[in-house]
């Protein structure tokens, strides 16, 4: 396979895999003290902040896969934030708004990530908080010398991290965005983390730090409240899932699109995709066709669920895959619209000992979420209220207290009832596409993990527009031409994948990491 050049790698105990190796090394650590899956993806996470902190923060939102070996229970959690409780259209119209803005203070909802680690830790951890953000309070206090990705990543956005004095402060050190490999240091985000660690993560929605959100968003007449932070709570959820090529898929219900790479699954499921030649034309052709007809769904039926009716039993219905699957044609069909902002999000994949697995997404949605670092804390506000509609006809409609459309998706598959792969791929509206093609790549292509991530990869956008990578053919980009399709340029929005499989057979860890990005997959 063209490009392929990075083993699986292979391990007895456990494993851990996300896109910064020093995060990896903490988790890893985490394993090997004796903690869990769930201490070691909160521990990766919280270093993650520090090292790729453009990506995923405890400003920002998570959503959780928990697989508990003993009770042999996958569980779901939503992580994710609401819009402050004075936040309407009409508000929004009045101030001149056409459409929700990408950046500044009216695009962020209230943070979820923090109130996700406190409830993930009370009920499946086993490591104190002051453990866990110990390696990230290392990291931001003495420094780190920043990874070659994530370095070229963060000079690109030196523009947007220069607009506010708080982010330009604390992430633009002597006015320079770090290269690779610059020590960078972070004493507001350590100072944070270690008030955390001494009072809880509760610390962040009560008292000092709360205050200090509150004055950030009236520093820019924004409206979330202290009652908007005391007052927002996380669900707990049951995963979703469907059937393909004899594994179960699971994802997380919306306000998620999870559901759009099951409804995928559903319609390339009628496809012989073991028949074509991987990514021909007519493969290629076939899945984004697929996908197209997915995102359409998605754009009609996904909003916050307290807020929305959304049959899901219905869309994941074999009958309603059937339906869908006849229109796909031999020409480039159906135009979609859905929006298709790039996201920077990090993800994680922990199996421990017992087997215990956790599928870990966190993201501030794009690149330094909404631009905005509230005080001298270091936390970075996400700007994921970008994605609610204005148009009160949208399912997805601005309401207070209500969650947008979510695109970060954790995921796991299970054969036998057991879980066999823990996987996700971030990248905005990327992510669907990949988990499809991750899956496709396995099960139709008998491709290996490591070779499944790094085979090149499509990604629609909307309308006709698709973009491939370098590694498909002349012949098959032609194809796709002919079929109706219009190639644009795509350069670094593949999207990342990590992933772990357990192997049947042996119950060794097979580890899997997105050579895309920094990170790795390591075991012991």
């Amino acid at each position: 396979m063209k490009g392929f050049n990075r083993p699986t790698t292979m391990s007895p105990q456990a494993m851990i895999a996300t896109s910064q190796p020093l995060a990896v090394q903490a988790g890893l650590e985490i394993l090997k003290s004796g903690g869990n899956a769930v201490d070691a993806a909160i521990a990766t996470a919280a270093v993650l902040n520090v090292v790729e902190p453009m990506s995923i923060g405890i400003g920002g939102d998570l959503f959780a896969l928990v697989y508990q070996a003993r009770e042999r229970q996958l569980y779901g959690l939503n992580a994710s934030g609401r819009a402050p409780a004075q936040a309407s259209l009409q508000d929004y119209r009045q101030r001149g708004f056409t459409e929700m803005p990408t950046e500044g203070i009216w695009s962020v909802t209230v943070p979820g990530a923090p109130r996700g680690w406190a409830v993930l830790l009370k009920r499946f951890g086993t490591r104190s908080l002051d453990q866990l953000l110990q390696p990230a309070i290392d990291y931001a206090q003495n420094g780190f010398p920043v990874s070659e990705r994530i370095g070229r990543r963060w000079q690109s956005l030196a523009a947007k991290l220069a607009r506010e004095e708080n982010t330009a402060k604390t992430y633009l050190p002597n006015g320079q965005a770090p290269r690779p490999a610059t020590i960078f240091k972070n004493p507001a985000l350590a100072r944070t983390f270690a008030l955390l660690a001494h009072e809880g993560l509760g610390a962040f929605y009560e008292g000092e730090i709360a205050a200090e959100i509150v004055r950030e968003f009236q520093k820019h007449d924004g409206l979330l409240s202290l009652s908007d932070l005391k007052e927002h709570q996380v669900n707990w959820v049951k995963p979703i899932h469907t059937d393909y090529r004899g594994v179960t898929v699971y994802e997380l219900p919306p306000n998620g699109q999870g559901l759009i790479a099951l409804l995928a699954l559903n319609i390339a499921a009628g496809f012989e995709l073991s028949q074509l030649e991987h990514n021909s034309a007519a493969y290629l052709h076939q899945l984004i066709e697929v996908m197209k007809l997915a995102f359409a769904d998605g754009r009609h039926y996904i909003a916050d669920p307290e807020f929305a009716d959304i049959p899901i039993e219905q869309l994941l219905s074999q009958e309603y895959a059937a339906q869908r699957r006849k229109l796909v044609g031999e020409n480039a069909g159906l135009n979609v619209t859905y929006g298709s902002p790039e996201g920077d999000t990090a993800y994680i994949t922990v199996v421990d000992e017992q087997r215990n697995v956790v599928s870990f997404i966190g993201s501030l949605f794009m690149p330094f979420g909404s631009g905005i670092t509230v005080g001298d804390t270091g936390i970075v506000l996400q700007n994921r209220g970008s994605l609610f509609s204005l148009d009160p006809q949208q399912a997805n409609r601005l309401e207070p207290r209500k969650r947008p459309y979510h695109t970060i998706i954790p995921a796991m598959a299970f054969q036998n009832k057991l879980p066999w792969l823990s996987f996700g791929v971030v990248g905005g509206f990327m992510q669907p596409q990949g988990h499809l093609q991750l899956l496709c790549n396995l099960l139709d292509q008998g491709m290996s993990l490591q070779e499944a991530i790094e085979a090149p990869r499509f990604r629609f956008f909307e309308g006709r527009q698709v973009a491939v990578e370098a590694g498909v053919s002349p012949e098959a980009q032609e194809g796709l031409r002919a079929r109706g399709h219009e190639l644009i340029a795509g350069d670094g929005s593949f999207g990342g994948a990590q992933a772990i499989i357990i192997d049947p057979a042996s119950g060794s860890l097979w580890g899997g990491s997105e050579p895309r990005s920094d990170g790795c997959a390591q075991g012991y």
